[in-house]
């Protein structure tokens, strides 16, 4: 079968210590550009981490720089969730290995910081969804990179935690950390620091989420089925119905 391009005409700088929401509508190419950042896909153009073509990095050297928490990806079901953790440690230590002091401290803290410690010892196969994308969460977290791109990292989490979600990525963007996510969730995505609208596998809008412009940008990207509005000093996102025209001959 010959290539399809998915994305094209991009022209894209994320700024560092910012979080960066992807949002748009179904189909758009929000995962596949995300996992384009991550080095997961092939591209006809470059792609830059630091300054530097992310090919150019050496496989262990990258993933301690760049952190990626996936849709939907396998896991390792009969391991424990502590263990899983863990494995968020294996580009800081070398071949073959064991865990750290250090190693041990990040996977606990990340643990802590998704509150699944009470579920360390359960396998990973045998916790809710929601547990589960805590757990791969923590994954991601322990290995402390600078750079942590999450895909849908919302799904299966009920509201508290989705707002649990939220401060942990404050403190990382407050600590000096980058974040990038994809999120269908526009309510919480208007929370980011930036909002990167992609439509039809192109760049439609990349501004602050508090900009006018990126409202309205957001907006016509759904074809005016939503409207964001005010709401105790934030932005929401709520459905738009669409307007109902009668047919000239219906009865009355």
């Amino acid at each position: 079968m010959g290539k399809v391009e998915i994305l094209h005409a991009l022209d894209l700088r994320l700024p560092a210590g910012r979080w960066t929401a992807v949002v748009g509508p179904n189909g758009a190419g929000k995962s596949t550009l995300l996992r384009v950042l991550a080095g997961l896909l092939p591209t006809a153009g470059t792609v830059t981490l630091h300054g530097r073509d992310l090919r150019d990095w050496p496989a262990r050297e990258r993933a301690r720089q760049l952190a990626w928490l996936g849709q939907g990806e396998p896991g390792a079901e009969d391991l424990s969730a502590y263990d899983v953790a863990l494995l968020g440690r294996l580009p800081h230590r070398a071949w073959l290995a064991p865990p750290t002091e250090a190693d041990h401290a990040a996977a606990r803290q990340a643990l802590q910081v998704t509150q699944v410690w009470d579920l360390r010892a359960r396998r990973l196969g045998d916790l809710s969804g929601g547990e589960r994308q805590r757990v791969l969460l923590a994954r991601a977290l322990a290995v402390q990179a600078p750079v942590l791109l999450m895909d849908e990292p919302l799904a299966h989490l009920d509201p508290p935690h989705q707002a649990d979600w939220l401060a942990v990525v404050r403190r990382l963007v407050a600590a000096g950390g980058t974040v990038v996510s994809v999120l269908h969730e526009l309510g919480v995505a208007l929370h980011a620091d930036e909002l990167l609208i992609v439509r039809d596998g192109a760049i439609a809008h990349h501004g602050p989420c508090a900009s006018p412009d990126t409202h309205r940008a957001l907006q016509a990207a759904f074809d005016e089925r939503i409207r964001v509005l005010p709401v105790q000093g934030s932005w929401v996102a709520l459905p738009q119905e669409e307007p109902i025209h009668a047919d000239r001959d219906t009865p009355h």
